[in-house]
């Protein structure tokens, strides 16, 4: 009779995405996990195979907590709003994953759920295959983009640094550090998604 397991799955996604928030990308590793979970290296490659199976672990954690009105509704463009939504504040929840979130292809339930939701929701706008796919792309790399770029410290200390610029030169790039400087990021998710929503209506098959 196998012996029992010492961690469960999500204890192991928790413990994973800790590190990841903390100490970035980086961070994680069979050893620093480990240490997390009280244990010994050789303990955690019971559970996980290699780099891969931990990256699997930080996006398996931060996926499943993406959460939306659930309700059946009619309107295709409240339904991708939401779920976009949702998934925007899941992402800008913990930045440093980003770049996983965008690269591993996980497949698991709590993974895949977020991204079937929204093909659903954007297939009930009459699209298939090639117009569906690029439609989700569109709206994907609009979230975890928006995402990256209001909490990357780089993105931050860009305005300042744009301000500096010559203004003959460079004078919209000028005035879009001085926006954003003083822009909301609420108020950018909630236009750029009316502006995507638009375009998506407007380029319905």
């Amino acid at each position: 009779m196998p012996a029992p397991r010492k961690f469960s799955r999500e204890q192991l996604q928790a413990a994973a995405l800790a590190l990841v928030d903390e100490g970035g990308l980086s961070a994680l590793t069979m050893r620093s996990l480990a240490a997390r979970l009280k244990t010994g290296p050789m303990t955690i490659y019971n559970y996980v195979d290699g780099r891969e199976g931990l990256e699997e672990l930080v996006t398996e954690a931060v996926m499943a907590q993406a959460t939306w009105d659930d309700a059946p509704s009619d309107d295709w463009r409240h339904r991708v709003r939401t779920i976009a939504e949702a998934m925007w504040r899941t992402a800008r929840a913990h930045p440093a994953t980003i770049p996983l979130i965008l690269t591993r292809r996980g497949l698991d339930p709590g993974t895949l759920r977020p991204a079937e939701a929204l093909l659903e929701a954007l297939a009930a706008s009459g699209r298939t295959g090639t117009d569906l796919l690029v439609a989700f792309r569109v709206v994907q790399g609009f979230v975890m983009g928006l995402a990256q770029a209001e909490l990357t410290g780089d993105a931050q200390s860009a305005p300042d640094r744009m301000t500096a610029l010559p203004q003959a030169d460079f004078p919209h790039l000028i005035e879009l550090a001085h926006a954003a400087g003083k822009s909301d990021p609420e108020q950018e998710f909630y236009t750029g998604m009316q502006i995507i929503i638009a375009g998506l209506d407007a380029a319905r098959p």
